[in-house]
């Protein structure tokens, strides 16, 4: 799987948030093919197929990158001589 870059994960699942609040308080066909698109996007970037599972995978990625940030920030470097 092709690894979507953290800007762009965190985008979508804001636009997720966004469109599963604005369905929530007022249900209509405009939310409701809102929110069916960022779901197909959010699984398409997960990996998932539903968004029950694409979310959990979003928050493992999440900690990936924070990994690696950390990882990149501790500066592993091996010095040979």
């Amino acid at each position: 799987m092709i690894l979507p870059a953290e800007k762009e994960l965190r985008a979508v699942l804001a636009r997720f948030a966004q469109a599963r609040i604005d369905h929530d308080v007022l249900p209509t066909a405009r939310t409701s093919c809102a929110l069916e698109d960022v779901t197909y996007t959010l699984c398409v970037m997960t990996g998932a197929r539903t968004a029950k599972q694409a979310l959990p995978a979003a928050d493992a990625l999440k900690e990936r990158y924070r990994a690696d940030r950390e990882d990149a920030g501790h500066g592993n470097w091996t010095v040979t001589t």
